[in-house]
């Protein structure tokens, strides 16, 4: 290593000085003047030598660290001139800046395609100091959410729109929160939420605000078509045959009316007419029911109830009539004190759909079982599980199961799931399927 060869060639500095310093006293004691003033230049021109050959590797190495303070990695030490050990030693200097800049263009060149994304989404994004209100780093969706301006400090949104202000900057949103923000002449809605980092000595605080109200106009417009859409089709497929049919009794009407004798009304034939008028708009009628019985669900009448007085009910209710079909049916909790807080009607509502469900799907089957199970997993969640043996759900039309108005059933009006899961929705729980065609199918409550 090159330091080795430092050290030896400095000790051998050291060796010669004391050797010439120990004949410079011989010289003093034997009285030998020309020798004595030979030895004195040798002894200071060795000294400054040795000084010269410390301070130049000093010098290399100050150089350096003044360009390391001033973050100068651009300087280049030249490696094909001056002593060896100081050609090697800016050998060293030289690799160092080369990696430090190879490390600084990686991180700009990550820093600049971070940068980019967050300029291209549409959630604006700000972080700033706490203590001063300078902006670390603002995004152009946070000026346009806000119409705001560029700005370097968080001061000059509070001095032209204070209460704005206040409502971003000064109040904490630990969590998303959604809000209404006064902007000129509207008012608009956004999603915030924030945060709170340090980094060294100084706290900073990290603001994410997006304007919903765009996304919300867009749903709640496919949300309209799609209802258009299904009450279009079902009106129609209901309003079409009424309107033939009339028409045509009409027409048999008018004709008996004016040729009685050619055209004589058959009563029964009027009768079974007007029987599949009243059919058809009885039908309409019940899918207008149907409709509002899914759009009427808003609100939660909550208490604690336990589980098992929950089982209890629905096995009242429901067993006999499901025993009387053949099929076995249990209920199971795994611990007796699980409690709930829900709307014990609408949660009823629900496990009587499922098991509704669940009898229809084993009604081909001879050993028929359904087992209703609860209990409580790792994450404390309590889970109310419903299984059956029966036909199960085909793969092609199982993501559709909780479409409102889809069904697979001749007779079924596709709202029980959907209406199942929109009171899960509202109790902050989700529902599950896992279905196994011919084998049978499990629906998981998660609360």
């Amino acid at each position: 290593m090159n330091y080795k060869g430092y050290i030896q060639r400095l000790f051998f500095r050291i060796f010669l000085l004391v050797g010439l310093i120990l004949i410079l006293l011989y010289f003093i004691k034997e009285d030998q003047t020309p020798y004595l003033i030979i030895a004195s230049m040798a002894i200071l021109y060795l000294m400054g030598n040795t000084y010269t050959f410390i301070k130049r590797r000093f010098v290399a190495m100050d150089d350096f660290f003044e360009a390391v303070k001033y973050r100068d990695f651009s300087r280049w030490f030249p490696e094909d001139r001056g002593p060896k050990d100081i050609r090697f030693l800016y050998t060293g200097f030289n690799e160092i800046n080369r990696t430090i800049k190879e490390i600084n263009s990686q991180n700009q060149a990550q820093y600049v395609y971070l940068q980019k994304i967050l300029e291209m989404v549409d959630i604006g994004i700000i972080a700033y100091n706490l203590e001063t209100g300078d902006v670390l780093w603002s995004n152009d969706s946070f000026g346009e959410i806000l119409d705001m301006p560029s700005f370097k400090n968080i001061r000059f949104v509070e001095n032209r729109k204070p209460e704005l202000f206040n409502t971003i900057f000064e109040t904490y949103h630990r969590e998303p929160n959604s809000i209404s923000i006064a902007l000129q002449n509207e008012s608009i809605k956004i999603l915030i939420s924030d945060t709170v980092f340090q980094v060294d000595e100084d706290a900073f605080k990290l603001i994410v605000i997006q304007n919903i109200d765009d996304t919300l106009n867009k749903n709640e417009s496919e949300s309209w078509k799609k209802l258009l859409s299904v009450m279009t089709h079902e009106i129609m497929n209901s309003i079409t045959p009424i309107s033939s049919l009339a028409d045509t009794l009409q027409t048999n009407l008018e004709q008996s009316i004016k040729e009685p004798k050619n055209h004589q009304l058959e009563l029964e034939d009027l009768n079974s007419g007007i029987k599949t008028i009243k059919n058809r708009s009885e039908g309409l009628l019940k899918f207008a029911k149907t409709y509002r019985s899914l759009s009427k669900v808003t609100n939660l009448n909550l208490q604690r109830v336990r589980v098992s007085e929950l089982f209890s009910n629905i096995q009242l209710l429901m067993a006999p009539s499901i025993e009387a079909k053949n099929i076995d049916i249990e209920f199971k909790i795994s611990g007796p004190k699980l409690e709930l807080d829900i709307d014990t009607h609408l949660i009823e509502q629900v496990l009587i759909n499922l098991l509704l469900n669940a009898v229809d799907a084993c009604k081909h089957r001879e050993d028929a079982q359904i087992k209703v199970l609860a209990s409580q997993n790792p994450n404390r969640d309590i889970v109310i599980k419903v299984y059956d043996n029966g036909s199960g759900i085909p793969t092609n039309i199982l993501e559709n199961i909780f479409v409102p108005f889809f069904t697979s059933k001749a007779t079924g009006s596709g709202i029980g799931l959907s209406l199942c899961k929109q009171i899960m929705l509202l109790h902050k729980g989700r529902i599950m399927v896992k279905s196994i065609e011919g084998e049978g199918t499990v629906f998981s409550l998660v609360f």
